[in-house]
């Protein structure tokens, strides 16, 4: 007879880990488009995504190499270079150019159109979501369009488009990460970081940009909170959640970084934003909250044991190599 799972040990401790990585995305997540902002002022934007992920992919990646993890296949480096691209080098990369002409607060509630977008990405390859979570993605949408009504874009058609064509191409690479031939934990969140940054780096000498190395200290901040907290923590916690629940659960945090990021450039930057955010952010939050309480009635054999079962299948062809 197997095991009841629900309320073991081992289900309660991955919920628990699930929602700090949740909490941990949605928080430093939001903080980022403001630290992206101070950082473009000194450090050109292809450079800057190539040169972040490409840091943070050799630490990862070296980290695993020290504890004697083996190191991605040549079809998994080729997965995680492509979903490096979708979601490093144009997701962020597209935002990091956009943020030249749109404020941090009016990118960020553009954002907020990712778990639909994410939504209709897994719906396209067969995953439809359940009609609870339609509800729930529509409030969040609403949430974010009251907050997006109340403040100024401040930027022009291009930088509007870039945004959206970033978050098309994340919400894409979210869903066929799931699908690819990936290694799973911070060795395949290394590859897709190290490859991401390589290309970036590709891109920006294509593009001409000068490699200046900045002198403002604040610049320097900037850039380190994106390595440490935007790239090695926030992005790894998310692929630790896309790994275990469902991507429109995963993509919520494009409901709960608007306001953070409202916050923080009303806190460091000085910025305003209209009374729309205080109505905007309870409705978002009780989106969040209802797409989570949907994902926790489910089945738990329909979330942990995917994780579990990999591992097991790696260890023993780890094993079969030694």
């Amino acid at each position: 007879m197997p095991p009841d799972t629900k309320h073991s040990p081992a289900v309660k401790s991955s919920a628990w880990l699930i929602g700090a990585c949740l909490l941990v995305v949605y928080i430093v997540w939001g903080t980022t488009y403001f630290a992206i902002k101070v950082a473009i002022q000194g450090i050109a934007p292809f450079f800057l995504v190539g040169s972040r992920f490409m840091i943070a992919g050799v630490v990862l990646l070296g980290w695993q190499a020290l504890r004697g993890a083996p190191m991605p296949t040549a079809r998994q480096w080729r997965g995680a270079a492509l979903v490096g691209l979708l979601l490093l080098v144009v997701g962020n990369g597209a935002v990091s150019v956009a943020e030249h002409w749109v404020s941090s607060g009016a990118t960020v509630a553009l954002i907020s159109i990712m778990p639909l977008a994410t939504a209709l990405w897994s719906g396209a390859f067969g995953d439809w979501p359940k009609r609870g979570e339609w509800i729930a993605i529509a409030l969040g949408g609403a949430g974010a369009a009251i907050m997006l009504l109340g403040r100024d874009l401040q930027g022009n058609l291009a930088g509007t488009l870039l945004i959206l064509l970033g978050t098309i191409s994340w919400s894409l690479g979210t869903v066929l990460s799931r699908r690819l031939d990936i290694p799973h934990g911070p060795t395949g969140f290394g590859a897709e970081m190290l490859s991401a940054g390589l290309m970036g780096m590709v891109i920006s000498v294509a593009l001409g940009e000068h490699w200046a190395i900045p002198h403002a200290p604040h610049v320097w901040w900037a850039f380190a909170y994106l390595v440490v907290f935007g790239s090695l923590i926030a992005f790894s916690a998310y692929r630790y959640v896309l790994e275990r629940v469902s991507p429109s659960l995963a993509a919520t945090y494009a409901y709960v970084n608007p306001p953070v990021a409202l916050l923080v450039g009303w806190w460091l930057g000085s910025e305003t934003f209209s009374e729309n955010v205080l109505v905007g952010l309870p409705v978002v939050l009780g989106a969040v909250a209802l797409h989570a309480w949907i994902q926790s009635r489910e089945t738990p054999q329909a979330q942990a044991p995917l994780p579990l079962s990999t591992a097991s299948v790696l260890s023993t062809q780890a094993r079969n190599k030694q």
